[in-house]
């Protein structure tokens, strides 16, 4: 299932942003923002040759000094978000993820009985998956049952970092010090 927005592909703008995690490519509409990817993640969406370039878009201006702040632990600004379309299932999930605070985690197991399915964890592994917008609507504080970093579309090592960076996990020797 790819990624379908409520307004047509050919009004999404882009900008790049340079992170401690690599570049991230950051999405908006005329609403807000829509979605923000880690170069090379998984799930990325199919007609993005159709996105134009604008890095002095409002919404994406915001977005980068929202990451800004994040990186630098700094009081975040509000942003506005254009949630793309998908299951309402998958909506739930995503409003979900928002409540997790900065610096907790929470498991699927956890997030499942949030959205009233505590039998539908796998479903809620796969809704995280396609969250469009990561690191904003935080999918990297969902981890497994056993508190083992499963799955993330950026990767296991951005997502260890992040949980490192918000003081959710402690600090592991990685061998060359970067993602």
């Amino acid at each position: 299932m790819g990624l379908r927005y409520s307004l047509t592909m050919f009004t999404l703008t882009f900008t790049e942003y340079q992170s401690p995690l690599g570049v991230i490519v950051l999405t908006a509409s005329e609403q807000g923002l829509s979605g923000l990817y880690f170069e090379g993640q998984k799930h990325w969406p199919e007609d993005c040759g159709h996105w134009r370039q604008n890095d002095h878009e409002a919404h994406l201006t915001t977005a980068r000094t929202w990451l800004d702040a994040y990186f630098s632990k700094t009081a975040l600004p509000q942003l506005n978000l254009d949630q793309p379309e998908g299951s309402e299932f998958q909506k739930r999930v995503w409003q979900a993820l928002k409540n997790i605070p900065f610096g907790q985690t929470y498991t699927y197991a956890q997030i499942a009985q949030k959205i009233g399915h505590p039998n539908a964890v796998r479903a809620v592994g796969a809704a995280i998956g396609r969250n469009p917008i990561s690191l904003i609507v935080p999918c990297h504080r969902v981890i497994g049952s056993s508190g083992l970093l499963t799955g993330y579309a950026g990767g296991v090592d951005r997502k260890r970092w992040l949980l490192e960076h918000e003081g959710a996990l402690e600090p592991a020797a990685h061998e060359s010090g970067s993602v």
